[in-house]
């Protein structure tokens, strides 16, 4: 990171010292369990035979055991447990918005930091990697508090040198880097360009395909953030909006119903289509927004993943 003068990095240790005591208390009142089913590991081992009860699958009978002893023997496997995390976080311009207390920024932090404690305290492997249009920055998977602290450090302050956003060149890198099965972490905000059409369309299209590849060798999760103001237009008559990637400008008058109509419409039909999308290719989403607790979706989401394990 560029050279910091004395305020700004006190309040650097400020904020990330009151994330970590916060993330720290959630991981061990609320999620210690939860992450830990939640995921499955890289592979299995084998670790005895014994014999066999009723309940036990047939296809788990070890048959050259059962030949010598004359009763049914099973194999027993243990689930490798160790993971290698990745969080992928946008760090684009769009972001930076916040009608409340906390900007998009802030909450990706918050919850790259539960996920990065979660994945400390299970003793997996973390990485990072923030993007705009252009990968801002790359930290390869490791384990160890220092490692973590890093990570929020860099979620919440790092400057991105992009104007705008390519989630489709992010998760083709990272595809490149991250050789072994890995969870991970697609955190955006997911706003694609609004000026043209096609373009739109081309962006969820080539991002759409690059997670297909992703999803045949890795478990990738989708974690879509929102700001009520940006779902909503409020009533404040003739407003002009600047579209904080392109810079473009547009005047709309807040007050005429079909205006809002039309934006809030045209916001809900992406939204849905995307998740309409992740669904179709088994890709799992979850939801949050600046201005909640997404602690308790968080929970949620991961007792669902643990049911769709077993």
């Amino acid at each position: 990171m560029d050279e910091l003068d004395p305020e700004f990095t006190r309040e650097i240790l400020r904020k990330v010292r009151q994330i970590e005591i916060r993330s720290n208390r959630l991981v061990s009142e609320v999620f210690a369990g939860s992450y830990h089913s939640a995921f499955k590991g890289q592979g299995i081992d084998f670790e005895e035979v014994r014999e066999y009860q009723p309940g036990d699958e047939v296809r788990t009978i070890d048959w050259n055991v059962t030949a010598k002893t004359g009763a049914p023997f099973v194999k027993k496997y243990r689930e490798e447990r160790e993971l290698t995390i990745l969080l992928a976080v946008d760090i684009s311009k769009s972001t930076n918005y916040g009608s409340s207390t906390n900007s998009k920024r802030e909450k990706l932090a918050e919850l790259s930091a539960l996920l990065a404690f979660s994945a400390n305290q299970n003793g997996d492997k973390i990485g990072l990697l923030l993007f705009s249009d252009k990968i801002e920055l790359y930290l390869p998977p490791t384990k160890g508090q220092k490692h973590v602290l890093r990570i929020l450090r860099e979620v919440l302050f790092r400057t991105a040198v992009g104007l705008s956003t390519n989630h489709s060149e992010a998760v083709r890198i990272i595809n490149q880097v991250t050789r072994r099965r890995a969870v991970i972490f697609l955190l955006s905000d997911f706003i694609f360009p609004q000026n043209l059409a096609n373009e739109q369309e081309s962006s969820l299209t080539t991002l759409l395909q690059q997670l297909s590849y992703t999803r045949l060798r890795h478990d990738i999760i989708c974690g879509r953030i929102y700001d009520s103001k940006e779902r909503k237009l409020p009533n404040v008559g003739l407003l002009e909006l600047e579209d904080s990637e392109s810079g473009e400008t547009l005047t709309i008058d807040t007050a005429d119903d079909q205006t809002k109509q039309i934006y809030h419409d045209s916001y809900a039909r992406m939204e849905k289509a995307f998740s309409r999308e992740l669904q179709k290719r088994g890709i799992d989403e979850f939801i949050f927004s600046t201005d909640g607790d997404f602690s308790r979706e968080l929970y949620s989401f991961f007792r669902m993943r643990r049911q769709k394990r077993y």
